[in-house]
């Protein structure tokens, strides 16, 4: 066989592998795209019964036909919590007023210890006017932890009172039925995070 008849043949089959590449990957990416949002939607979120920051019982269920934005941290918070409340009001505050109306920030303590109502009005309030800042019984906010995947444990210290709690640090986007639509980390830069709200509200 010649030369010109084997560069030929080489570049048909290659010409016939990247089309078969390229099939294979749409294929796995319709996959992805058609079972990441069911998987994921199944694994994030469900019922809790906590305490606003006005001594108001409140349950998921309140929060039907808002879309929420829901953290877990700690008033102590050093760092990660306030910096994730902070991207969260400054990511509203881009919204237009009607998405921001549609749109209730919800912050979930995972130190109900410290963390009492009186603590959480006047934490929440710092960051946003729309914020609703909740707390419980330690058995309370483990089950809320837990629909939420929400990782948290006290940081073993010498004070009693003086303590930090290793917590998992993601904001999640829930749509009004209450189900996971997307999630965010404090390191979001709020822009970012409003223009994402802004497409999906």
């Amino acid at each position: 066989m010649s030369s010109t008849l084997l560069r030929r043949a080489l570049l048909i089959f290659i010409a016939g592998a990247l089309v078969l590449l390229v099939a294979l990957a749409g294929r796995v990416y319709m996959m992805m795209q058609q079972d990441a949002p069911q998987g994921t939607a199944a694994l994030i979120g469900g019922p809790f019964e906590l305490v606003d920051q006005d001594g108001k019982p409140r349950r998921d269920s309140d929060f039907r036909g808002q879309y929420m934005l829901v953290n877990f941290g700690y008033t102590y918070c050093p760092d990660v919590c306030p910096l994730g409340l902070q991207v969260m009001a400054q990511a509203m505050d881009m919204l237009p007023e009607e998405k921001v109306q549609k749109l209730t920030p919800i912050f979930i303590t995972v130190d109900p210890a410290r963390d009492t109502v009186e603590q959480m009005k006047n934490y929440v309030g710092f960051f946003h006017p729309r914020m609703v800042g909740l707390t419980g019984t330690p058995e309370q906010v483990a089950t809320a932890a837990k629909a939420y995947r929400v990782y948290y444990k006290k940081v073993e210290s010498e004070s009693a009172a003086d303590y930090l709690m290793d917590h998992s640090a993601i904001i999640y986007l829930m749509g009004p039925d209450g189900k996971y639509l997307a999630n965010f980390t404090h390191e979001t830069p709020p822009e970012r995070m409003a223009e994402a709200l802004n497409k999906m509200l």
